[in-house]
């Protein structure tokens, strides 16, 4: 009988492929199979052997995806008959990457399964223009989010969220800032609070906008920054490196004067 072999459901970080853990190297090096997302820098394969078989899976909004069910089903596949899989996921996998629902598929089918954590977006934007998510002179604390739930009902609860003194790290929230911002505002989120948006974090694509949550929207859709990117939401942006105090609040009393 035909032995079963093992998943890897690999954290490959945020672009940057030094920022790879000593974990995810053994473990992409141990690899028959290779499942590799769309947002995974594909230099990180360099630690794959050469015989290795390397599937793209690509899954990104707005673009062409593949379906978790196939994705899900191929894993299966392949540990059934033996071989070695690792699903290597940009940032982390048990963070907005769907690995809690792959873990529990391949389990319920007595499939082993082991988690390398990666670097998640969320820590390594901020972190790359000078944010850090806690400052005991700003907040105690940080909020991951979703910029949209797997249901309209499922979306999170913004006005809820404007009333904690937390940082707000959005994933998957260009498309939907003017909801968002929109919200939070009819919460009671002051309109001064400093907003950073990271794309592409820690690749050689990325690029930053620093701004004030009343303007979110405006100056999003002007700098031309799109997904992937992180949205930042707290007075911890006030630490961006790019952060100019006297700018911003120049421009949002501007925008005051002219909405009186």
């Amino acid at each position: 009988m035909m032995q079963q072999g093992k998943v890897f459901l690999v954290g490959a970080g945020p672009g940057d492929p030094e920022l790879l853990t000593v974990k995810a190297v053994k473990a992409i090096a141990a690899g028959d199979v290779i499942l590799i997302d769309d947002l995974v820098n594909p230099a990180v394969l360099e630690h794959a052997r050469q015989n290795a078989r390397v599937v793209p899976v690509g899954k990104r909004g707005g673009c062409k995806q593949t379906p978790q069910e196939f994705i899900e089903r191929l894993m299966l596949a392949e540990a059934q008959a033996g071989q070695c899989v690792v699903r290597l996921k940009g940032g982390d996998p048990f963070i907005f990457g769907r690995g809690g629902e792959e873990r529990e598929h391949l389990q319920a089918a007595g499939i082993a399964v082991e988690v390398v954590n990666g670097i998640s977006s969320g820590l390594a934007a901020p972190a790359s223009i000078g944010i850090p998510l806690t400052h005991r002179d700003w907040t105690q604390g940080a909020v991951f989010i979703t910029g949209h739930g797997k249901t309209p009902e499922a979306n999170p609860d913004w006005s809820a969220l404007a009333k904690l003194n937390l940082t707000l790290v959005i994933y998957m929230g260009v498309a939907r800032c003017a909801e968002i911002q929109s919200a939070l505002l009819a919460g009671g989120k002051d309109g001064a609070t400093p907003v950073a948006v990271i794309q592409s974090a820690t690749g050689a694509q990325q690029a930053q906008l620093i701004t004030r949550l009343a303007d979110l929207p405006h100056d999003l859709a002007a700098s031309g920054i799109g997904s992937p990117a992180i949205i930042v939401i707290g007075d911890v942006v006030r630490c961006a490196d790019q952060f100019d105090a006297h700018a911003c609040q120049e421009q949002f009393s501007l925008q005051a004067r002219h909405s009186a």
